[in-house]
């Protein structure tokens, strides 16, 4: 635990990147295997992906669809899981079809989702749209239900309508719990973006990756692992400093993070 704690708070993620990447490495040149690449090779593989046009402009198509299916699911979500947190009725309308919606994994959509609106990008849009929604849901909904009756109480003493102490009162208080959920989407867009683009493969990161598997070059495929994984790595770090910057005032409370900002 001392040894630990003598290691600085930024240099950690470091040292368990390099000692994962070790153990891979490793791990290769014991299997020896042409389906299993070292670390290095895999690394190698990495500039020929980022220096290729077409190979670049399907990384951006991925990332257009997930940041359109986030921000749908953000219009949408947050203002729903807020109305479910302050009216039963709301919550009692909508929490059935959220309960039969939830367990289904959403790249189980995909090929019915198919059928309905081709392989292009809605479909795969649709389904981040749906993976990412029900987090925001709930944090919204849990966030909204911890607001102090009294708050609201004081609102309406001041004339404050519905609407109005939703706006002023319930969101503000609300929006850490709030931003918990959207980082929770981000990762999930993420990982959707993906599924949906390996099942519908015409473009994007995924299609990259299954095609690879296909001519059997595994070094483009885990070049393309590592690639995806750090999208998720900066694309939370970027989160993290917008979530610290809108809830200053939130009390700040230790937890695992996904990356280190």
């Amino acid at each position: 635990m001392i040894a630990m704690r003598s290691i600085p708070s930024k240099a950690a993620p470091l040292l368990a990147v390099a000692g994962l990447l070790a153990v891979w490495q490793i791990a290769s040149l014991i299997l020896n295997t042409d389906s299993f690449p070292s670390a290095l090779d895999g690394i190698r593989a990495i500039p020929a992906i980022l220096t290729d046009r077409g190979e670049l402009i399907n990384i951006l198509d991925s990332l257009r669809r997930m940041a359109i299916g986030l921000v749908l699911a953000v219009i949408l979500a947050i203002p729903l899981g807020l109305m479910m947190g302050r009216s039963r009725a709301v919550a009692s309308f909508f929490n059935p079809l959220l309960m039969v919606i939830y367990p289904v994994p959403k790249a189980a959509l995909m090929p019915v989702i198919m059928l309905w609106l081709g392989v292009g990008d809605v479909s795969k849009t649709l389904v981040i749209f749906l993976g990412v929604s029900l987090p925001i849901i709930y944090h919204s909904f849990q966030g909204a239900r911890a607001v102090e009756e009294k708050m609201l109480w004081s609102g309406a003493a001041m004339g404050m309508s519905a609407g109005k102490r939703m706006l002023r009162i319930v969101l503000p208080a609300a929006l850490p719990e709030i931003l918990t959920g959207c980082r929770t989407g981000l990762v999930l867009a993420l990982i959707t973006m993906v599924t949906s683009e390996m099942i519908a493969r015409q473009s994007g990161a995924g299609n990259i990756l299954f095609n690879a598997l296909d001519m059997a070059q595994y070094d483009t495929v885990f070049a393309m692992i590592i690639i995806i994984g750090a999208m998720g790595i900066i694309l939370d770090a970027a989160f993290e400093r917008l979530r610290s910057a809108l809830v200053k005032w939130s009390e700040p409370r230790f937890d695992i993070p996904v990356s280190y900002s």
